[in-house]
């Protein structure tokens, strides 16, 4: 039942691609970031859906006849400039067929995103695809908040199979990334029972987060927390909840989670962290070896690994995001991808500091701020966790970009008029 249900979803969401192409983005985000193919049971699992959403949307975006948005600044160079750089280091590549594979893939998530910046640009489409976002990660988080609680936090909570958030680390930070955009849906949403579902939403998706077990999950949720209460307006309120959420969070989960969590200050008698470590030492060696990095995943190569590893037979992946693009493209690649970060946060910033008082921008006000909030999180939480090319990064992005460029249009109707 469930795979009918998800095939006749898809085919009614494609036949209103060809009319509407951003539906198809829309529909893209939903089998990227949910995957409801993998919880069903029969032909739906390995059903190629993505494919087919891809091409039916490139099809109606041809054929589209309504003005595009694509902004054109330094973000956008830096950003493309990255993309080149990464095709390269696969042509040159340690093992070229490995990078190819995983290079496709990250092309795909990026033609999606390039398509997302020119075809949702206004605000009632970029809510949408906040939405479709939140729906779609909201149902792992919620679930997991009330899994963790009914079990009182004794298990671990995992993501969609054969998904980037698959893992329990992950799922934890791809949740915590979402929880600031449902609270600007919140704040936005003028229905008081939908904002106090979202309110909901979100104490349940921060249980999920900490129920993970997740060290890097604890230190980016704390990190996450605080910038959201410096974003909040009303801070005295905001910061007694997030006090008490906290103490009473804390004090519920068992004592199997309080004692991988005091790991943190004792990381040297960690196998686990002590691994990552050592992948880290692989790849800056490994960098500094090889001008282009080895490509993409070909640090994971044991051959490789072992020949850059202080310790050549603790074999670990590098679980950061800097160390993955490190070990894959090499200092530029990494100088690249944090530029992008940096400025994606200043053009964030600018739009906060242009559209303050404004009744008619105060949507893209919060936006912002809400979007740093989740550059933040992915930020801290990325730097043990190897989710560079995840899809939601560069949504963020996409949407940091689309309020400047709304802010821009908006700024300039009011000069001509």
């Amino acid at each position: 039942m469930r795979d009918i249900a998800i095939t006749l979803i898809v085919a009614y969401g494609c036949m209103s691609t060809l009319k509407r192409p951003y539906i198809g983005i829309l529909l893209w985000s939903w089998v990227a970031y949910m995957s409801p193919h993998r919880l069903s049971w029969g032909f739906a699992y390995e059903f190629p859906f993505a494919y087919i959403i891809a091409i039916v949307t490139l099809i109606s975006f041809v054929f589209y006849r309504e003005e595009k948005s694509f902004p054109r600044n330094t973000l956008i160079f830096i950003w493309f400039l990255f993309l080149i750089w990464v095709g390269l280091t696969t042509l040159f590549a340690i093992f070229p067929d490995v990078s190819k594979v995983q290079l496709i893939k990250v092309y795909k998530i990026q033609l999606f995103s390039v398509l997302s910046l020119m075809l949702l640009g206004n605000i009632y489409r970029m809510n949408q695809l906040i939405w479709v976002i939140v729906c779609s990660l909201g149902y792992f988080g919620v679930k997991g908040g009330v899994f963790t609680v009914l079990h009182g936090g004794g298990f671990t909570v995992w993501g969609p199979p054969g998904s980037f958030i698959f893992g329990n680390n992950e799922l934890a930070l791809a949740t915590l990334m979402a929880i600031p955009l449902i609270n600007y849906l919140r704040i936005v949403t003028n229905n008081k029972w939908v904002r106090k579902g979202l309110l909901l939403a979100m104490l349940l998706m921060g249980i999920s987060a900490i129920g993970s077990q997740s060290r890097g999950a604890l230190l980016a949720g704390g990190t996450m927390l605080m910038w959201l209460w410096i974003k909040s307006q009303n801070k005295v309120t905001g910061g007694v909840i997030a006090i008490v959420f906290s103490i009473a969070l804390v004090t519920f989960m068992p004592e199997s989670w309080h004692n991988r969590m005091d790991t943190i200050e004792t990381y040297e008698e960690d196998s686990s962290a002590m691994g990552r470590i050592n992948a880290w030492y692989a790849a800056f060696y490994l960098a500094k070896d090889r001008f282009m990095g080895a490509g993409f995943d070909g640090i994971n190569e044991l051959a490789v690994f072992q020949n850059y590893a202080p310790n050549p037979w603790d074999y670990h992946d590098s679980h950061s995001i800097y160390f993955e693009v490190l070990g894959d493209h090499g200092f530029i690649g990494l100088g690249l991808f944090l530029l992008i970060g940096f400025l994606t946060w200043l053009m964030a910033s600018g739009v906060i500091r242009e559209t303050s008082g404004s009744k008619d921008l105060s949507d893209l006000n919060i936006l912002a701020k809400m979007l740093q909030v989740s550059l933040v999180a992915y930020a801290t939480g990325g730097a043990f966790l190897g989710l560079a090319y995840f899809d939601l990064y560069y949504h963020l992005i996409v949407l940091v970009l689309l309020c400047r460029y709304l802010v821009d249009k908006e700024l300039k109707e009011n000069q001509l008029g």
